[in-house]
């Protein structure tokens, strides 16, 4: 759904602990809006005015969804989503939405799904433009060499994310970045 003004929703919010650090929920009058790394400026679009709510119903649902994502119980997500964005990138979160969980895709392959073999960086921009990651599942998205390649909340996140889900051994150390992959080893964060 494409807000004409965004500024002006009624936005509430409620900040989460998680093992990707502390998460800013969102949520408007028709659901979750956003999920922020909380004390980082949103890039995506224009703030709305936010107010406080922990026992908002939405973000109580979300809050409960993301823990059982965390704990290895919960392999998707049924929220009520408020995608704002243009058509373009609404259609390219919704072909996030259908990338199963624990499989990636590159930016080719979701441009070829969505009938646009030459749409690569539009879907990578639409992609960096998502305002719902983890639910709207934009790190499954990596490089046509199978390298992760950028993501919001950091590689390291990234590679968090899809250790969850697709097992450390999915995940190559060729495409940690160099300060992990010389590291512990841990993708703790």
């Amino acid at each position: 759904m494409h807000h004409p003004n965004y500024a002006a929703l009624n936005a509430v919010y409620k900040i989460i602990p998680s093992p990707v650090g502390d998460l800013q929920l969102v949520a408007g009058d028709h659901g979750l809006l956003a999920i922020l790394w909380h004390n980082t400026k949103p890039k995506i679009v224009p703030s709305p005015k936010l107010v406080a709510n922990h026992n908002h119903p939405t973000l109580l649902e979300a809050e409960r969804q993301l823990q059982q994502y965390f704990q290895g119980d919960r392999k998707s997500f049924s929220l009520q989503l408020q995608l704002i964005g243009t058509q373009f990138q609404i259609n390219v979160w919704q072909a996030l939405l259908a990338i199963p969980f624990g499989e990636t895709r590159s930016y080719g392959q979701l441009a070829r799904e969505l009938g646009n073999p030459n749409a690569m960086r539009a879907v990578g921009s639409a992609n960096g433009r998502n305002p719902i990651p983890i639910v709207v599942p934009c790190h499954r998205v990596i490089g046509a060499s199978g390298d992760l390649v950028g993501f919001g909340g950091g590689l390291k996140i990234k590679a968090q994310l899809l250790e969850l889900e697709l097992g450390r051994a999915a995940i190559k150390p060729s495409q940690l970045p160099l300060a992990i992959a010389a590291g512990s080893g841990s993708f703790e964060g």
